[in-house]
């Protein structure tokens, strides 16, 4: 990954347990009470820590009257895009300390707060294919010695994933048995690349073949262990070659003769349906997925467009989905880090750029960096030493601290639910960021950020019902209730 420090500028109605500001934790033994249909839900966050995914005072529901430019309208007779979920990646890191860094009766109680139903419910992880920076050793699925080549694969292996990633996998799992996956390489193999390393270098052509063959053996394994793959990228960050870990440059040239010759066919051929995601990369170079979107033959078998934070306006990811809004769109990538120590400015920037922005875009969700490292920030090799992950773990001690990623990341994954639509919305008084949600059990959701400086006042109208509330500076909320007033 690459860390531009400029871009830092700055189901679930009340039936849940809360998360408690104090320890920041879920707990299973304090249910807030169950609220009339005619009320609202609220959690809140403050930029000065105070509350942190704090339950809050129930809001009344009543009717709705006249829409006003100045209200939050959210219509639910306008469901937009499917939300495939929210969450981050299991790098070799984060499964290293999961499966070594914890107890098994903590490493399960983590998981079940991180993942299940209770909790905050993360449900789409992103995992690399071979090693990251995020891992103890540089390794690919087919390592063989210099000079040597493997264009059938007899040397594939799936060893070193089966050793933490593939077991942290399996028992995230079981706290949510409909996670989705999306996997990316950090590198071909060395001896398909010109530097004939994992480091630096591109995918020569002539093994383009053997490339997209590796993807298919790599995606039938995690298959047969039981961990389907539903999207994959060609390359993470593929306009990045790094100096001291895993990475392979690919241009946009490149990457459409690869995706429409070779990959796209290949994963066609496959009983079981893989979305491919164009980029994985910046919001400041747009134009190469555009690039290859424009070329017929690669288009035909993408599936959407991968976004990074590290550099650029999250306003593009809105400006490719208008050019082409048949493919989908996710972001896929960001870290919080020593560069961005201020905790409330991390929550505002957050959620609104990784959060509401791509959703409002057209996204399928928002996947962050690691899920979890240690208090030195690893373990890592090469790449960044000072990234923040959803949790820190202590490696002397086995404490877990709950860092900004977690608290943005369960203010939607909490309550926006499995098979859940984002809402059209629309007005709302200035310096109020928010979007919409509609989840399948009928309940409403609605992200809030007051961006301003001040208390906001706000009136919400939801067609068969509204309500009123007022922001504290830069507060974040989720509100949650029931379509139509007075009814269940």
């Amino acid at each position: 990954m690459i860390v531009d420090r400029g871009i830092w500028r700055g189901w679930a109605a009340a039936v849940l347990p809360c998360l408690l500001a104090a320890c920041g934790a879920v707990t299973h033994n304090s249910l807030p009470p169950v609220l009339p249909a005619a009320a609202v839900s609220v959690w809140a966050s403050s930029v000065d820590q105070t509350r942190k995914l704090q339950a809050m005072p129930s809001l009344p529901l009543a009717q709705a009257g006249p829409e006003d430019p100045s209200q939050v309208v959210i219509d639910p007779a306008r469901p937009a895009q499917r939300i495939v979920g929210f969450g981050a990646a299991m790098t070799d890191s984060s499964a290293h300390l999961f499966q070594n860094g914890l107890l098994r009766p903590e490493r399960d109680a983590l998981f079940s707060e991180l993942f299940g139903p209770t909790g905050l419910g993360l449900g789409f992880l992103r995992v690399p294919i071979g090693a990251s920076d995020f891992s103890l050793e540089h390794y690919s699925l087919d390592d063989l010695p210099t000079g040597q080549s493997d264009p059938e694969l007899a040397r594939f292996s799936m060893t070193k994933a089966d050793a933490m990633q593939v077991p942290a996998l399996l028992a995230a799992k079981v706290h949510n048995p409909g996670m989705v996956l999306m996997a990316s390489p950090w590198s071909a193999p060395g001896w398909m690349k010109s530097s004939g390393s994992l480091i630096q270098g591109r995918l020569k052509p002539e093994h383009y073949g053997a490339f997209a063959r590796y993807f298919v053996r790599y995606l039938d394994a995690m298959e047969a262990r039981g961990l389907p793959v539903s999207y994959v990228s060609m390359q993470n960050e593929p306009d990045f070659e790094p100096a001291d870990y895993p990475g392979m440059k690919a241009s946009p040239a490149e990457r459409a003769a690869f995706i429409g010759g070779h990959l796209g066919p290949a994963l066609a051929a496959r009983k079981t349906p893989v979305g491919i995601l164009e980029w994985d990369h910046n919001w400041d170079k747009p134009e190469q997925p555009l690039a290859v979107l424009a070329d017929p033959v690669a288009r035909k078998h993408l599936a959407g467009v991968a976004w990074h934070c590290y550099a650029g306006d999250p306003g593009v990811m809105a400006s490719v989905k208008a050019a082409y809004p048949d493919m989908d769109l996710f972001f896929t990538e960001c870290s919080g880090g020593d560069w961005a120590p201020d905790w409330g400015g991390s929550l505002e920037w957050m959620t609104d750029s990784l959060i509401i922005a791509p959703i409002k875009a057209g996204a399928r969700g928002s996947v962050l960096w690691n899920l979890a490292l240690d208090e030195q920030a690893g373990p890592h090799l090469g790449g960044c030493g000072n990234c923040r992950a959803v949790v820190t773990i202590n490696s002397r001690t086995r404490a877990v601290t709950r860092n900004v990623e977690y608290y943005v990341l369960g203010h939607v994954s909490r309550f926006v639910r499995p098979g859940a639509h984002a809402i059209h919305s629309s007005g709302g008084p200035a310096g109020l960021k928010f979007v919409a949600f509609g989840n399948p059990d009928g309940s409403l959701v609605l992200l809030a950020h007051n961006s301003t400086r001040s208390e906001l006042p706000v009136s919400v109208n939801a067609g068969t019902g509204s309500f009123r509330f007022t922001a504290p500076a830069g507060e974040v909320m989720t509100f949650v209730w029931r379509k139509g007033h007075g009814t269940p």
